[in-house]
């Protein structure tokens, strides 16, 4: 095993009084929202890759980045997606979803048709792997897989926000269609599905608020 490297750390400095950048940054993220009604104009690959770069800063177990973004904008692909995914959300919608779950997604307006996934211009279909296969590591055992990938989504999703770009999680169950689509390996599995563009002229969202801070903090033992 080769040892690791150590260097000097390089903190990141807001230009402004931190308060007021934290304050800033949540009144930014606050106008995040998921849409599912997108433009067709067009997003240049070179800002999916910066997204995807950024996503790929997040911290993983043991530094193994159990990720894989794959990017797909070929219309073709996007319509395979479309019909297999909305193969499953009908099984889930009229056999598999319980009362209560069909009721809190009545609220928000769901359903089994997904005509966003051609519409939007790119699908990045986010993949957990469960072995690694980066030829710089010692190992190919991956660790907290689930918590990685999902701090790692997290962070594409706001750099997508703050590129003024608009996304939603997609989670069709089961998700194997996107392994037999994409034509990926066994050890990856799809974790979620998220289209990426612009919203369209007359996209509209649920009216939604989100919990207070009283609600979602506690100091201490409360």
């Amino acid at each position: 095993m080769s040892e690791i490297t150590f260097i000097p750390h390089q903190q990141y400095v807001p230009d402004n009084d931190p308060i007021i950048a934290s304050q800033r940054f949540y009144e930014i993220l606050s106008k995040r929202r998921s849409i599912r009604f997108f433009s067709d104009k067009k997003v240049p690959q070179q800002l999916i890759e910066n997204l995807i770069l950024a996503a790929g800063t997040a911290p993983s177990g043991a530094n193994k980045q159990p990720w894989r973004f794959v990017a797909v904008k070929d219309p073709a692909i996007k319509k395979e997606i479309r019909i297999a995914a909305e193969e499953e959300e009908r099984e889930f919608y009229f056999r598999k979803a319980n009362q209560q779950w069909l009721e809190d997604l009545k609220a928000i307006g769901t359903d089994e048709h997904k005509p966003f996934l051609e519409i939007a211009p790119w699908l990045i279909v986010v993949f957990k792997m469960m072995r690694d296969d980066a030829e710089f590591n010692p190992s190919n055992q991956v660790y907290y897989v689930n918590e990685s990938v999902g701090i790692a989504t997290g962070m594409f999703l706001t750099a997508a926000h703050l590129a003024g770009l608009a996304t939603l999680t997609h989670t069709p169950s089961p998700m194997k269609f996107l392994t037999r689509i994409l034509n990926r390996p066994d050890y990856e599995r799809p974790f979620l599905l998220i289209p990426v563009g612009y919203p369209a002229e007359d996209c509209v969202v649920p009216d939604l608020t989100r919990k207070k801070l009283e609600e979602i903090m506690v100091i201490d033992r409360g």
